[in-house]
């Protein structure tokens, strides 16, 4: 395996009560280490389930999926997730919602109960990177949708993960707060460092914050088309008006369209 991410000729099949539902077909992806990637394509041609299979929370029917050097053969440590709904415990507070996986993950399981002063410390200083500096001890339901999401991110982040997958982390957002959140994932990537696949429908978040996005099929999904973003960086929101940016958003709309009428 070259890149840090690589899928390479994978297929996917899920069993249905009506029968087979092949949802990837011969799908070759490669993400290299620090890269910022996002993919695209039609409703249900298989966005999320790529996603599952990076993480190793499904396992392909053909073909390898390589995270790391290594083959995938079950849920990946090194990964951190987020997803459209932020999917809070609603009886913890902020910062035990960000502390959540050093509880689970290890080898931060082993030892938190002896370093939680030191983990509370990292997910405080975390929350203050997002804008939540001081809100450690509310709970979810006191929170605005885009704060809840900012302890999404968190979460996602505190056990330093070198990948970190988001599934339209922003798509149940107002268009004000969604662009926020863009600026907050870009500046916390370019202090970081991590590698990111992100999956959306939004053309223009993924313009924004990639450096390479990739184009799939309708189903069963496979990978049509990738387009480089040459774009400047750091990029501030400033960008989204410039014939450049229009210019990759309207290929990528064109290319979707193409491949909805097969």
């Amino acid at each position: 395996m070259s890149a840090f991410v690589e899928l390479d000729k994978v297929s996917l099949a899920y069993r249905g009560a009506s029968g087979e539902v092949l949802a990837l077909r011969d799908t070759s992806l490669k993400v290299a280490k620090g890269e910022f990637a996002a993919v695209v394509g039609p409703s249900g041609c298989g966005k999320s389930t790529l996603m599952k299979l990076v993480t190793g929370l499904v396992a392909p029917t053909a073909g390898t999926v390589g995270v790391a050097g290594a083959r995938v053969t079950g849920p990946v440590k090194l990964a951190g997730m987020a997803f459209q709904n932020p999917s809070l415990l609603p009886w913890r507070s902020v910062i035990d919602n960000v502390l959540l996986p050093l509880e689970i993950v290890e080898p931060h399981r082993g030892r938190f109960r002896a370093e939680r002063k030191r983990y509370a410390a990292a997910a405080g200083a975390l929350l203050g990177t997002v804008g939540l500096d001081g809100f450690g001890h509310r709970f979810p339901w006191e929170l605005s949708g885009g704060m809840q999401q900012r302890v999404s991110l968190c979460r996602a982040l505190i056990h330093e993960p070198a990948l970190l997958m988001l599934d339209e982390p922003f798509a149940a957002l107002d268009a004000f707060t969604r662009e926020e959140l863009w600026c907050v994932l870009r500046d916390l990537w370019q202090k970081i460092g991590f590698t990111v696949i992100l999956v959306t429908h939004d053309l223009r978040e993924a313009a924004f914050l990639a450096d390479t996005i990739h184009v799939m099929s309708a189903r069963p999904g496979r990978i049509v088309a990738t387009r480089r973003v040459d774009l400047a960086r750091p990029r501030d929101l400033s960008v989204c008006f410039e014939p450049a940016f229009v210019d990759i958003v309207h290929d990528l709309r064109g290319r979707i369209a193409e491949v909805r009428q097969g």
